[in-house]
C-alpha cells in the first residue's frame, strides 16, 4: 500500500521512525507535502533520507495571507529537485478563513500555472469551499493531472469524474456518520481511487482521536477494499497503480 498525503513533520515521532513504522505495515511508499516555505526543507530531507518517501511542495490556503510570486520561488525551486513529484497543497478554504479568500484564490491560481509550467501533478485541498474550488479548476487546470486530497466532495463525484480528477480518501471515510463518502468511495471509478492518511490528522476508526501516521493507510485501505467489495490486494493494486502513474513511483 502507498500514503499519497502525510505530513511528516508534523508528527511527533521522527521522520525515521514514521517511515520504519509504515514500513512493516506494508506501506512501500509515502508522500509527505510541505504546507509553507518553512517546511520546504523538512519534505525535501525526509525524501532524500528514505528511499521510500517523496515530497511535494506548495503553500496550503490558510498560510496564503498577503501572497505574491515571491511566494511561488521557493515552490519553484524545490520542484526542480527529483524527489519532489506534486505541486501543492493549494486551493481554497473558506471554513476557517485563515487567509482573505483573494488572497487565496491568487495563491491557487499562481499553483495552478506553476504545476502547468513543469508538467506536474497539482494537489487540492479544498473546505467549505467546493463550487469555486471546482470553477477555479476547470477554468484553469484542464490539462493538468488533479488530485482531490483528503476527498470531501461526494455530492461532487460526477464532476471529478467528467475532468479525470483523482479521489483520495483520508480516515474520515471510515467513520460511521460518513455516509455519503462511503458512497463516493464505492462509486469512484478504479482509475481515479487514491488513499491516505493526512497525517497527523484524521486518524482511521480503529485509532480515532490520537496522533495519525502513514502505517495507518493500511485501516483506511482495508475499509475502502470492504466498500467496494473487493479483496485487499485488489485494492492495493489499484491504488499502487495509480499513484505510480501520478507521482512516478
Amino acid at each position: 500500500m502507498v500514503d499519497t498525503h502525510c505530513h511528516l513533520d508534523a508528527c511527533d515521532p521522527s521522520a525515521a521512525e514514521l517511515v520504519s513504522r509504515a514500513r512493516e505495515a506494508g506501506v512501500s511508499r509515502l508522500a509527505t507535502v510541505a504546507t509553507d516555505e518553512a517546511g520546504i526543507a523538512g519534505v525535501l530531507e525526509a525524501a532524500h533520507a528514505h528511499r521510500e518517501v517523496v515530497a511535494i511542495v506548495g503553500r496550503h490556503p490558510n498560510e496564503s495571507t498577503g501572497f505574491t510570486p515571491d511566494h511561488l520561488r521557493p515552490i519553484e525551486e524545490a520542484a526542480a529537485d527529483p524527489r519532489v513529484r506534486a505541486i501543492g497543497e493549494t486551493g481554497l478554504d473558506f471554513y476557517r478563513d485563515h487567509a482573505p479568500r483573494e488572497d487565496q484564490r491568487r495563491a491557487f491560481e499562481a499553483h495552478i500555472d506553476l504545476a502547468a509550467r513543469l508538467d506536474m501533478p497539482l494537489v487540492i485541498h479544498t473546505r467549505a469551499a467546493e463550487d469555486e474550488t471546482f470553477a477555479v479548476l476547470r477554468e484553469c487546470a484542464a490539462s493538468l493531472t488533479v488530485v482531490l486530497h483528503c476527498f470531501s466532495a461526494p455530492a461532487r463525484l460526477d464532476d471529478c469524474v467528467e475532468h479525470g480528477w483523482l479521489c483520495s480518501f483520508a480516515g474520515n471515510v471510515t467513520y460511521p456518520s460518513a455516509g455519503d463518502l462511503q458512497a463516493a468511495a464505492r462509486e469512484v471509478p478504479d482509475e481515479l481511487l487514491l488513499v491516505e492518511t493526512d497525517s497527523p490528522y484524521l486518524g482511521p476508526q480503529p485509532v480515532r482521536g490520537r496522533p495519525n501516521e502513514p502505517a495507518n493507510v493500511v485501516a483506511t485501505a482495508e475499509a475502502v477494499a470492504r466498500l467496494r467489495g473487493v479483496s485487499y490486494a485488489e485494492l492495493e493494486a489499484t491504488v499502487e497503480r495509480n499513484a505510480a502513474r501520478v507521482f512516478g513511483w
